[in-house]
């Protein structure tokens, strides 16, 4: 049990101890944000959500807002993000493998990854194709702007891809920050901000219960 709960520490802790074991070896499991994985994908980021919730000063605050006071995005997002970079080191030569993974087009920055033809497939294997990482980055990878994807070094990549996303002036689907949009619309859709202000007043009423079972502190 961690006894200071303030800001900075659990920071420091889920960073260093508990989101790298969430996304260990994500390149080969990572699920695409579609019908049939959107159960995995909630389940993983309801750790963060259940994290973040015992982080004291924010834990009865909405998950969107939790993100924002801690500098962080939806695990889903980090997921695309993690494949893009994984895709710059290998399209830009920067590590030794995966060199025959992934086809260019002509321009030598859009990727053409060539499809295995469905009627030669289960339905699973398809599925399970259309999951690999040469399928589900390309959209992303393509919607990239020259300038983010002719940096020269991994470090300035990261950099750009931020930059990208602060100056984009819409949300489009092949936005790779897109899929946090979705997943908080699937957490904090419907009723959600109104069951949260009746669900925060029971725990300030009831601040031992919000303490013991579910360890929020609600006066820090």
């Amino acid at each position: 049990n961690v006894i200071d709960k303030q800001l900075d520490i659990m920071l420091n802790i889920y960073k260093a101890l508990i989101r790298p074991k969430l996304e260990y070896c994500v390149q080969l499991w990572c699920p695409t944000a579609c019908h049939g994985n959107w159960g995995t994908i909630l389940e993983l980021e309801g750790i963060q959500r259940r994290f973040t919730r015992l982080i004291n000063g924010i834990g009865t605050l909405p998950y969107s807002d939790r993100l924002d006071r801690l500098n962080l995005t939806t695990l889903a997002e980090r997921r695309i993000r993690g494949d893009l970079i994984e895709t710059f080191k290998i399209v830009s030569g920067q590590v030794l493998y995966g060199q025959n993974l992934f086809k260019l087009g002509r321009s030598r920055r859009n990727l053409l990854t060539p499809r295995i033809k469905s009627g030669n497939l289960s339905r699973d294997i398809s599925r399970i194709n259309d999951n690999f990482i040469t399928e589900r980055v390309r959209p992303f990878w393509n919607d990239l702007p020259k300038s983010v994807r002719d940096v020269t070094s991994i470090d300035d990549f990261k950099a750009s891809l931020e930059s990208y996303k602060r100056s984009a002036k819409c949300l489009s689907p092949s936005n790779f920050w897109y899929v946090s949009a979705q997943v908080l619309e699937k957490i904090e859709g419907n009723n959600y901000l109104s069951n949260k202000l009746k669900f925060n007043q029971y725990l300030r009423n009831n601040s031992f219960v919000a303490k013991k079972k579910l360890g929020i502190n609600i006066h820090p």
